[in-house]
């Protein structure tokens, strides 16, 4: 196993680029000792943890939207099964969805239930709600903690584990490179926040606007916990582009940003040598 850390940074269907991440590590037929995650940072180092191949990631991710009536069917299944599921979920909160029960439907049989089941430590970063802080889950139940760290504001419901409420871990922690760094000094992070984008000569609308200003809020966290360690490697693949619900653009941002591999393979050897 190598000695280097890696941290995976939240950015919905722009987090699909870590599997070339995977890749890079595949193919130099190494693994890393530990994986950080923050929500598809987190969905990604999970599969990764239990010894999916990137070939076996991609191809899960395509087939999930390659048919949409399948995909639709699928969603499907994430409403409340019944009343009761429906009052524990908050009642009516129109246009959230339970995470949970979406990752039952989606994540790939491969992930198991627990950290414990995993091949390689993971550790998920999630954003405890009422004391505006971050949370890393590294044992039990592993599902709900991947959930807490992914339940995107507006469009999941908080997820509640141990008592607690948990929504996106990019609210506190965008990309945790921190959280490794206390035990590993080699640490690969990669930032996947969407910047601005667009014609420079054009006022960019609102929606560009607020959009992207919560992105620029998130690179400006990664980077200020990278310069706090000075020998992390921090790569940016080119996401601006794409939203985080774009995951019916997973093949067009996977060809996007298939030269992140060779990056990562050149910070491995860097960091090895």
């Amino acid at each position: 196993m190598s000695k280097i850390a890696l941290a995976l940074g939240a950015g919905g269907a722009r987090g699909l680029a870590h599997i070339h991440v995977v890749r890079a590590f595949d193919e130099l037929g190494i693994r890393p000792s530990v994986v950080a995650g923050t929500s598809i940072g987190s969905i990604i180092g999970a599969a990764a943890c239990a010894g999916m191949s990137a070939d076996a990631m991609t191809d899960h991710i395509l087939s999930m939207i390659s048919n949409p009536l399948t995909l639709m069917g699928d969603l499907f299944k994430v409403r409340p099964a019944n009343l009761e599921s429906f009052w524990r979920d908050g009642g009516l909160r129109i246009g959230e969805l339970n995470l949970e029960r979406a990752l039952e439907a989606f994540l790939p049989t491969e992930i198991p239930a627990t950290f414990a089941d995993l091949t390689s430590p993971l550790k998920v970063a999630a954003t405890d709600y009422y004391a505006q802080s971050t949370t890393v889950f590294e044992d039990g139940p592993l599902r709900s903690a991947i959930a807490a760290s992914a339940a995107m504001p507006a469009v999941f419901l908080p997820v509640e584990r141990s008592g607690r409420f948990f929504i996106d871990g990019s609210a506190t922690n965008p990309c945790p490179l921190d959280v490794v760094h206390d035990t590993h000094q080699q640490v690969i992070a990669v930032d996947v926040s969407g910047g601005s984008h667009g014609d420079e000569t054009q006022r960019p609308d609102k929606v560009d606007a607020m959009y992207a200003s919560s992105q620029m809020m998130q690179m400006s966290i990664v980077q200020h916990a990278a310069s706090k360690q000075p020998k992390a490697i921090l790569l940016r693949p080119p996401v601006d582009s794409y939203r985080s619900l774009d995951f019916l653009k997973a093949k067009e941002i996977l060809v996007q940003t298939k030269a992140l591999k060779d990056r990562v393979k050149k910070a491995i050897d860097q960091l090895l040598c």
